[in-house]
């Protein structure tokens, strides 16, 4: 039987389901030690796998298309950023100022992986560009995101502790991400066979970190603190932002002169923010009872950005002869979210 077409992916429902056990039964005393543990193993596999499943031929054959990937990196990186801070007198009051800071510090995130690169192949977008701008975003990412927090959330972390969550950061994610690399030649094809098994493992990482961090924000009184109205606009400031970085992402690829494959890849993958290295990176800057709250804009935003790329994805490949582009297997190697 077919699924639904209301129904949303498993993915969605497995989130919506963990948000919903860490609600009722949050981990407490020696369990949450146990998960925090357990937590940390997952964050260095997923960024193992990350590393593992990057092909190197594809990010250097596309790296020579500095213009796109320059302007990639500064709408995620810089543009983004000040959305956040100039929305903030128009979408502040509709949340309470954590969930602000949440929505601050998502737009200080790099650019998801596996789904731009997927929806910029939907599009008939140009895949190899897609591959080297997305990874770039996310390895630059570990090393820029806890310093651009710092300036656009100077009140919740000091540079001090900026520069210690670097290097925490590194330690976590970047480190793993490397041996996954150095391995690749010996594991990447055992991985390419078996991608429904790693997407899985990827998958229940990200599960993981989603409950253990919700747990604890849970037990310090997240839902007391979050009325409904606040989350009602928290749809509104993530609509928002979403819809400022794709016209500006649009618009400006348009203006200075890209092509329609290009536009393609610069809209999907400028737009997006990664859910994976946000919670991840979460965790390390924001104190461990504020977690839940900081990263619930960036859950709900995840899916908002899921839905709405999917449906300009399809309409704009349905417009749009084939584009040449690398082995399809190198754009479904990576990180799915």
């Amino acid at each position: 039987m077919s699924r639904p077409t209301f129904l949303p992916d498993n993915f969605t429902l497995s989130l919506i389901g963990t948000l919903v056990v860490a609600s009722l039964l949050p981990c407490r005393g020696a369990a949450a030690a146990t998960v925090d543990d357990l937590t940390n193993v997952a964050i260095a596999l997923l960024f193992f796998l990350h590393g593992a499943k990057l092909s190197r031929e594809a990010v250097i054959a596309a790296a020579s298309h500095w213009r796109l990937h320059v302007m990639v990196l500064l709408i995620t990186f810089v543009v983004f950023p000040l959305f956040g801070l100039a929305f903030k007198p128009l979408l502040s009051p509709l949340v309470t100022p954590t969930l602000y800071a949440g929505i601050l510090f998502l737009c200080t995130l790099p650019s998801t992986v596996q789904s731009s690169i997927a929806f910029t192949a939907m599009a008939r977008g140009n895949v190899p560009a897609a591959v080297c701008s997305a990874s770039a975003s996310s390895i630059i990412g570990i090393f820029v995101t806890p310093l651009v927090v710092r300036l656009v959330l100077s009140s919740h972390i000091g540079l001090g502790s900026a520069w210690r969550a670097v290097g925490e950061i590194v330690l976590q994610l970047f480190v793993p991400f490397v041996c996954g690399q150095l391995l690749r030649p010996l594991i990447g094809g055992w991985i390419q066979r078996n991608e429904s098994i790693i997407s899985g493992v990827d998958q229940g990482s990200i599960l993981l970190i989603v409950y253990s961090a919700l747990s604890e924000a849970v037990g310090e009184g997240l839902w007391r603190q979050v009325p409904p109205s606040a989350l009602a606009g928290l749809l509104v400031d993530d609509g928002v932002l979403l819809a400022a970085a794709l016209i500006t992402t649009a618009l400006v690829s348009k203006w200075l002169g890209f092509e329609r494959a290009d536009r393609v890849t610069i809209v999907f993958c400028g737009s997006k923010k990664s859910l994976s290295q946000g919670i991840t990176i979460a965790k390390v800057i924001f104190a461990s009872h504020a977690v839940g709250a900081v990263i619930l804009p960036l859950m709900i935003f995840h899916q908002i950005q899921l839905m709405v790329c999917a449906a300009l994805a399809q309409r704009w490949g349905r417009r749009a002869e084939p584009v040449p582009s690398l082995a399809s297997a190198d754009a479904k190697s990576l990180l799915p979210h």
